[in-house]
């Protein structure tokens, strides 16, 4: 599937999670060296790793909620040599 824009692209992906019942969360992006146009563009799952137990254990009078569970809905948007960006399965 092929988007004009990046935005075009975290836009369809995030009405589609709306829909399938999650929400989305921007994870990382990577960008070229010369120009500083993103190459990469990863939308995840906002419950996608495990979150890691401190190592200190603190005292504290409220307990947090875990939200991440290890879900692993994901998108990657890859920039194309003709323009616009295509998702890339990974």
């Amino acid at each position: 599937m092929k988007f004009d824009s990046l935005e075009d692209g975290v836009t369809f992906y995030r009405n589609y999670a709306k829909i399938c019942g999650f929400t989305t969360r921007m994870s990382s992006v990577k960008k070229s060296k010369s120009d500083g146009a993103v190459i990469f563009k990863y939308c995840v799952c906002s419950k996608e790793v495990f979150k890691e137990t401190p190592k200190v254990a603190l005292k504290r009078n409220r307990k947090r909620v875990v939200t991440r569970v290890g879900c692993k809905a994901r998108v990657t948007f890859r920039l194309c040599k003709e323009g616009g960006y295509m998702v890339c399965f990974s």
